[in-house]
């Protein structure tokens, strides 16, 4: 796994549990204790996290800067093959249901070229990237603005989501584990999910290979859920992203359309 996955992952991991080891972190990462140390090192000097006794907490006096903003650069050309890929699924004419992440974000940009488009988006980010497109019918939905990451969350976002219906969720995920499904880092915005995928006919799921393999906090589904999945090709290299290929698996044998990147 590249240092810049690895660092992704393990702030993923630090944010969603509140307080994680070293050797947690180790096992789910797949690499040393040490190295482990050296990358939570790293992020301590960014003011990402915080160092404690065998472990982190998340940097909480700093949450603007330990979320998106600060995973936005990380993998940009990974983040940006994906984002043209799923685009390519989208039907013109759609109307779409777009998720939060950094992910996204590059899916937004290149959902122009399929208009003509209704574009309903669950994030601040996602709606200046479209805001303006020729052919793209921008809704936003309501909600609470979650600090650090700028997604729509909470009981507002939930009803407005509930009275809509979309032929395409885009759906972003912190995690996907064959044997636990489809699960998020956060309660609320694992909740959002769960509405748009009941909302939609269709759901493609976008995440990069780190998140394969990966037992986030709350489950927000089971594989068969979703109808597409697309991620980079570094998915099927066992030696580098160990729960990669086990998990294409799992989902193939759930029905879901895999996509490589």
């Amino acid at each position: 796994m590249g240092i810049a996955n690895r660092l992704d992952l393990t702030l993923r991991l630090v944010q969603g549990s509140g307080r994680v080891s070293v050797s947690e972190l180790s096992q789910r990462l797949g690499v040393s204790e040490m190295t482990v140390r050296r990358d939570l090192d790293a992020l301590e000097r960014q003011g990402l996290i915080r160092r404690v006794h065998g472990g982190a907490v998340p940097a909480r006096s700093r949450e603007e800067d330990a979320g998106f903003s600060a995973r936005e650069p990380w993998q940009a050309a990974t983040k940006d093959r994906l984002g043209a890929a799923v685009a390519g699924l989208v039907t013109p004419g759609s109307r779409v249901l777009l998720d939060a992440g950094t992910t996204t974000v590059h899916v937004a940009e290149h959902l122009a070229a399929r208009a003509p488009l209704t574009v309903a988006v669950l994030s601040l980010q996602t709606a200046m990237r479209l805001a303006d497109r020729p052919g793209v019918e921008l809704l936003i939905v309501g909600g609470r603005s979650r600090p650090g990451e700028r997604s729509l969350v909470g009981p507002l976002a939930l009803r407005t989501l509930e009275s809509l219906v979309f032929d395409c969720f885009i759906m972003s995920i912190g995690g996907v584990h064959a044997e636990h499904g489809w699960s998020e880092f956060s309660l609320d915005d694992a909740a959002v999910k769960q509405i748009g995928l009941a909302q939609a006919t269709r759901t493609i799921t976008v995440a990069d290979a780190t998140k394969l393999g990966v037992r986030a906090f709350s489950q927000v589904a089971p594989l068969s859920a979703v109808h597409g999945f697309v991620t980079d090709t570094a998915a099927e290299d066992a030696g580098t992203h160990p729960g990669g290929p086990q998990t294409l698996d799992a989902l193939r044998d759930a029905g879901v359309d895999v996509h490589l990147a």
